[in-house]
Parts: structure tokens; sequence; C-alpha cells
């Protein structure tokens, strides 16, 4: 196959729209440096860029959070290749677990992560302001490279918003990734566009966006469109527009995928460096198969049928979850259940997958 290197049309949208934006903001940039904002007023940090799994929440077969294969399973996004990871965010850690345990999974995530290469960002959110603090004084003591937070579950207007991510932001100075959607509690408002940019002028450390609100494609059109102030632009919803949005210039992916850790690290390869498109079709082609076979399992196509290829990869001993209460609601006590696939479910998972062979890394980490 014949392999032409070129201007990528991401690379050119988002050159021109930066150049365009910086034009037009560089005054604010500079007096925001003068307040304190130092480097990070006029740079993205660099290592807060490229896919950034989600972890899979992983529990022993009686329900509680299995912490050694949470550890492992950092291992195995690091070993595929991916810049970063994330934990807790999903609904099986930041609405299922008890405080506790997500801080002790931070922990657990910090010590693991520190010899490696892959930058690990923590989930700060909680139910109010009070509680994303403890979180966030917590995952300050961790030294994270990075942090990411959803709207709080009491927050009901965008001043609600205003204040919970005022107080984040002198909670830290640590790159601040904003997800534009909150948790199964919250009925508040999606951040407007223009919140988002205000917060990003007023705090830069603030200027990370995961978009995953709709419009998807209009919203992130504007906010690519404000860099800077707006840091960084990562695609979300499952990796299903991912290839779409880094023509308009997103900069990585952010999503409960780390089970194809080494496919996303190819994926973004090839998205950085323009010289296959044939290939980059490929590839995303075939995890899109790959994830569309959610929509026919029991499960659903977030955690679901992937817990299979958890076990499949070497990385989880079961297929365990902890549950939603009816129609979402957050049990008081865990309702622990455990995945069933029939032998036509399983052909099918194995099918499909078979389809990545030529994306997967050879080999398996090494164990700790």
């Amino acid at each position: 196959m014949m392999k032409k290197k070129h201007l990528t049309r991401r690379r050119m949208i988002g050159t021109t729209l930066a150049g365009a934006s910086a034009m037009l903001t560089g005054g604010r940039l500079s007096a925001a440096s003068e307040k304190g904002g130092g480097s990070a007023a006029t740079e993205a940090e660099p290592r807060v860029r490229g896919p950034f799994p989600i972890l899979t929440t992983p529990f022993t077969e009686t329900g509680a959070v299995d912490y050694e294969v949470l550890a492992n399973q950092a291992r195995f996004v690091d070993w595929g290749g991916c810049p970063g990871m994330i934990w807790p965010q999903s609904g099986d850690s930041v609405d299922l677990l008890t405080m506790e345990e997500k801080m002790r999974g931070m922990e657990v995530l910090a010590d693991a992560t520190r010899p490696l290469r892959a930058a690990l960002c923590l989930g700060v959110q909680g139910r109010d302001t009070a509680e994303m603090l403890a979180f966030a004084r917590h995952a300050e003591k961790l030294a994270p490279a990075a942090i990411i937070s959803r709207p709080p579950d009491v927050g009901r207007t965008e001043e609600d918003l205003r204040q919970y991510w005022h107080a984040l932001a002198a909670e830290t100075k640590r790159p601040v990734i904003l997800q534009t959607t909150g948790g199964v509690a919250y009925k508040g408002p999606v951040p407007s566009v223009r919140f988002l940019i205000e917060l990003a002028k007023e705090f830069p450390h603030l200027g990370y966006i995961k978009e995953e609100a709709v419009p998807i494609i209009p919203r992130t059109r504007e906010l690519l469109a404000a860099r800077p102030p707006v840091r960084r632009v990562f695609s979300a919803r499952g990796a299903h527009g991912w290839l779409y949005e880094s023509h308009l210039g997103t900069e990585g992916l952010i999503t409960e995928r780390a089970v194809y850790a080494d496919v996303l690290t190819r994926i973004w390869e090839l998205m950085e460096s323009g010289t296959d498109a044939d290939a980059l079709r490929d590839v995303s082609a075939r995890l899109t198969l790959m994830l569309n076979v959610g929509q026919h399992l029991p499960g659903g196509d977030l955690r679901g049928f992937q817990l299979y290829l958890w076990k499949k990869r070497g990385v989880f001993k079961n297929m365990v979850s902890r549950e939603y209460g009816p129609n979402r609601s957050i049990p008081a006590k865990p309702v622990i259940s455990e995945l069933k696939l029939s032998a036509a479910d399983m052909a099918e998972i194995d099918f499909r997958f078979e389809g990545l062979k030529p994306y997967l890394k050879a080999g398996a980490p090494t164990p700790n």
C-alpha cells in the first residue's frame, strides 16, 4: 500500500482556527499570565493529549472492588501505548462506589502508575461542592497529571456549576478536564459553550473539555474556534464520532474503552501522522464493528460484553458488576450481578474481535 505524507485535514483546520482565535484573545491571555497563570495561560499541558481511556472498575466474586486487577488494568493501558488513563469516572465507579472505595482506588492507581509512562487523571466530582472538594484534596496529595470533573448531582443552574468549578479551580492548578454531561442524578443544564469559554479565560487550567453534550458537532466546532483560551477538546461518546471529530480538531478521546488501549493508540498514531488514510479508515471501521455488537447483547455497549474481552485479554478474573436500581436509581446497598453470555453471544464477540488482530499489540504486559 502506497503511503503519502501530507498535512491532515484535522491539522489544517485546527491550525487555522487556533491562529484566528489567538489573534482575538491574545490580550486576555497576557492578562491571565500576569495574574499568576504562568505558562498554563498560554500553553496546554503536553501530557494531557491523545486517548485517555476510562478504566473499567473490576469487582471480586463477592462484589468488592478488586484493587489488584485495577492496578493491572492501568499497566495494561500503559503497555497498550495510550498516553494516559482516567479513574473514577464512569457510572460503575462514580455512582456505585463509596467515597472510601474511590479514594482507596485513587491511591492504588497513583502507586501503580508512578513507574509508568502513561499519565494518570483522577476523577474529582461529587454530589455537591463539599464532596467534590474532599475528592480534590485527596487527589492533590496523590499528584496526578490531571483531574477530570463532571457537574454536581445537586446542580440545577449554570450558576451552580460556576460556583462548583470555581471552587475546584481554587483547589488545584493541575489541568482540569471539564465533562459536559452529569451523572444519572444530575437534572441541571448542559454547560453552555459560552460558559466553558468563560471558565477557560478566567482559569487557564480549566481549559480542557470532554465534549459529549448534544448537539456535539456544533458545540465542538465552537469550542475549537475558541483555542486559546480553550486548551484541548476531547471526543467522547464511546469513540463512535471520534474520527469525524478528529478531522474538526479534537485532540484525543475519553471513554470507557480501555480494553482496546493498543487499538486506540494505533488510531491516534494514524490521526497524528496523516500518512495512511486507508489504514485509519480500516482500523476505525473494525473498531466500530466491534463496539456495535453491544447493541445485540446483554449488559449494553459500555461495560457489558467488554468484560468478556477483559477476561480474554488476561486482565479481569470474572464478569461481575455492580448494577443500578430501577430506573437507573442508585441503590442503598450494592446490587451484584454476573454477566451471562450464550455460546452464540461469545462466538459473535470472538468473530468481531478477530477483525482487530492486525492492530492488536503482540504479547502481554509484564506481570507486576
